[in-house]
């Protein structure tokens, strides 16, 4: 999942057919749009769908592509047959045909979608729509463009005779990033599998590019870090009775007051390099009121985080934030409440831990009979943002200045979560770049009519697969 950060104006603004469908020579977009249609419709949601059948039209792309039987894994949990994963390798090669025994790339991208409903949605969710400029589809931003990118990529190389790169390039399609009730496919892999990943570094979703309302790119994001995802369970528990003899001591007050009092609770503003650079270099973009406060606090004055918190994507990367998702309460509509639960959805600022979370939840709702424990716990990011190593940071601003002259690119700390929060800790440092410019308001991700703009899908196609080949032939 992932959150793209804002413009001071969120305005949505359509791009008109013809400027999306604009000329774009690149060689096999044809093929592109049918594998790309083809990983949208296959419905992967946790409810409905599956992964191995996404895996299975990707194998079977691979083996038509020429790849061979060890150089394809499809990898299937034990007892999970629809939470299946796939890994392809292309092997590097020098000049006399050996091979390079160097770390090589990892390109990451989860395969399953969020659950979605037809009777919700303007359009059939799982059937990919080109209308107005954009694709419309489940997964069509998060995150099968950027599967669909990869998996079109390895197959071009593949058949590239020319193409000797100096390192592995690993592509991996994975399940289980959107929900807990899955097995994560990158924890699967690292913990049954470490050898067919095992890389240098990875590329992954986390950051794309920015427009503006009239869509123009204001900035390339490159995600060097995230928040901690961690859910905490409130409970209340009671003997109960008939509602007709109430007492004071009532399950939902006792929830209610809690859930009241951590509403009014704002975590204090913090910062990190990854924010000070990002808000450095957005302050030139933005402009105005939001421009100053931004270029005020990318210098260490926290009292400016007022101002940018007022936009809830800035706020989000601010500090940590808590937020009740879920609730549920009583049995019988004429019986006192014996039990009543709520789930806190927590994203923790790197450097505070899940536990001091916990601490400060117990200390604000101050109600012994409100029992907070954590729930759905991941593994968590390092406790500070990656450095934007040279070898990672250069290339992204080169070609980002021949594609998009003028566009900054920009660190960035992701508010949501990524598959980066299990690699990185394994020691694979993992970062966010596609090259795929989105709109300000998130593009429906994980919410009604999601949507990105088609041109954005080809560029990114463009620059992924120029970007790529750089570092594969990196010494």
């Amino acid at each position: 999942m992932k959150i793209l950060p804002p413009v001071a104006v969120v305005a949505l603004s359509l791009i008109a057919a013809t400027e999306t469908s604009a000329a774009d020579s690149s060689p096999g977009r044809e093929a592109f749009r049918a594998l790309y249609q083809e990983l949208v419709e296959i419905d992967s949601s946790s409810d409905t769908g599956s992964c191995t059948k996404v895996v299975r039209a990707a194998e079977s792309r691979l083996k038509a592509a020429g790849f061979s039987s060890d150089e394809v894994h499809v990898l299937i949990p034990d007892g999970k047959p629809d939470d299946g994963n796939i890994v392809a390798r292309i092997r590097s090669k020098s000049a006399n045909g050996a091979r390079n025994p160097k770390k090589g790339v990892l390109l990451l991208a989860h395969i399953d979608v969020v659950n979605a409903k037809r009777e919700d949605w303007e359009r059939d969710p799982f059937r990919l729509v080109e209308e107005n400029g954009y694709f419309y589809g489940r997964g069509a931003s998060d995150d099968k463009a950027m599967a669909a990118v990869f998996l079109d990529l390895m197959i071009r190389l593949k058949q590239e005779s020319s193409f000797r790169p100096r390192r592995d390039l690993v592509l991996a399609l994975t399940c289980g990033e959107e929900t807990s009730n899955r097995v994560n496919g990158v924890d699967f892999l690292l913990q049954n599998h470490r050898e067919l990943i095992d890389a240098d570094f990875a590329l992954n979703e986390g950051a794309g590019g920015l427009l503006s309302p009239q869509g123009k790119p204001l900035s390339l994001e490159i995600q060097a870090g995230e928040k901690i995802h961690q859910v905490f369970a409130l409970e209340v528990t009671n003997p109960g009775g008939h509602s007709s003899r109430p007492v004071p001591n009532n399950a939902i007050y006792h929830l209610a007051a809690g859930l009241v009092k951590i509403g009014a609770y704002q975590f204090p503003f913090q910062a990190n390099d990854i924010t000070k650079q990002y808000f450095a270099k957005m302050g030139a973009q933005v402009g105005g009121e939001m421009g100053q406060a931004m270029a005020a606090f990318s210098k260490g004055d926290l009292s400016a985080a007022k101002t940018l918190a007022a936009n809830p994507s800035y706020n989000a990367i601010l500090h940590t934030t808590c937020v009740p998702t879920l609730l549920n309460a009583g049995h019988a509509n004429n019986a006192l409440p014996q039990r009543a639960d709520a789930n806190i959805n927590c994203r923790i600022f790197p450097g505070t831990t899940p536990q001091q979370v916990r601490a400060k939840l117990e200390e604000l709702v101050a109600d012994p009979e409100i029992k907070v424990t954590l729930a759905d716990e991941r593994s968590q990011v390092l406790k500070g943002p990656q450095p934007l190593a040279p070898k990672i940071f250069k290339p992204v601003e080169e070609l980002t200045a021949r594609m998009w002259p003028g566009v900054p690119v920009v660190p960035f700390m992701v508010a949501g979560a990524t598959d980066a929060a299990f690699l990185t800790p394994a020691g694979i440092p993992t970062y966010g770049v596609s090259g795929i410019f989105g709109d300000a308001d998130g593009n429906g991700a994980h919410g009604l009519n999601e949507r990105v703009r088609v041109k954005s899908v080809y560029e990114g196609r463009d620059f992924l697969y120029q970007l790529i080949k750089v570092y594969a032939n990196t010494r």
